[in-house]
């Protein structure tokens, strides 16, 4: 981890700003050098007072700021931690989460919390357009970014689109591209929501913590639905972005 000293010089580098935005400068161009890297714990701002020789004001302050940016999470009586790179999602892009992740040079995986077969229940039969009795698969997971936990997903996959239920391992998605039943566009809807007690303690967030909930209805060519999905996200990892022209 980079050390006092070194945020010292870059500190004092600058006389012409307040104190609190020399220190509040010096930490963000530390983490945007990954000198200070995700996960990485902050010294006390007691120690950091006293061997930058300011105040704990100073230091108070210029935290304050980089925890409003988002380059630092506060975590009460453990102190103050970098915070993991925020990953944009292009919101008009119909891509899976492990080519999202792939993209961005970070390593997805998965960890089940339920993979089975059943029939559909009334509100699947509405939107994935079935009638009753229709045979599904269900597909819940925990998804992670570099071990990170970014979100929790609850997807419902038409039956006969896929060979199996094994037919998924890492990316649904690609098992269905290989069934020839990639969706080519979806409907999408998203809102903002407070993580409840079980979101929480599997996105290892804290309860009532910012997140986002995104639905998704992915749709074949010829206009018939095969998925619909439900997706919980940690709003402190995640921005979703759209492009739109006239």
């Amino acid at each position: 981890m980079i050390s006092l000293a070194t945020i010292l010089q870059l500190v004092r580098a600058s006389i012409s700003q307040p104190l609190y935005q020399q220190l509040q400068r010096a930490l963000r161009e530390a983490i945007e050098q990954r000198l200070l890297r995700p996960e990485d714990a902050l010294p006390p701002e007691r120690k950091l007072a006293s061997e930058l020789a300011v105040s704990r004001l100073t230091v108070r302050k210029a935290l304050d700021g980089l925890v409003a940016e988002g380059l630092l999470q506060r975590r009460p009586g453990s102190g103050n931690f970098v915070n993991r790179t925020r990953v944009e999602k292009n919101f008009a892009k119909l891509s899976s989460f492990s080519e999202d992740m792939r993209a961005r040079g970070r390593v997805p995986r998965s960890v089940w919390l339920e993979r089975s077969e059943g029939t559909v229940t009334a509100e699947e039969a509405l939107r994935l357009r079935l009638g009753p009795g229709e045979a599904v698969y269900r597909f819940h997971r925990i998804r992670y970014a570099d071990e990170q936990p970014m979100c929790l997903e609850y997807a419902t996959v038409v039956a006969s689109c896929l060979p199996s239920l094994e037919a998924v391992d890492k990316s649904m998605y690609e098992a269905l591209q290989k069934s020839g039943h990639r969706p080519v566009r979806a409907l999408q809807r998203l809102s903002a929501l407070l993580l409840d007690a079980e979101q929480a303690r599997l996105l290892q967030a804290r309860e009532r913590d910012a997140g986002l909930a995104i639905e998704r209805l992915g749709l074949l060519r010829d206009g018939r639905a095969v998925e619909f999905c439900r997706s919980y996200f940690r709003g402190d990892a995640y921005d979703f972005v759209a492009e739109f022209s006239a």
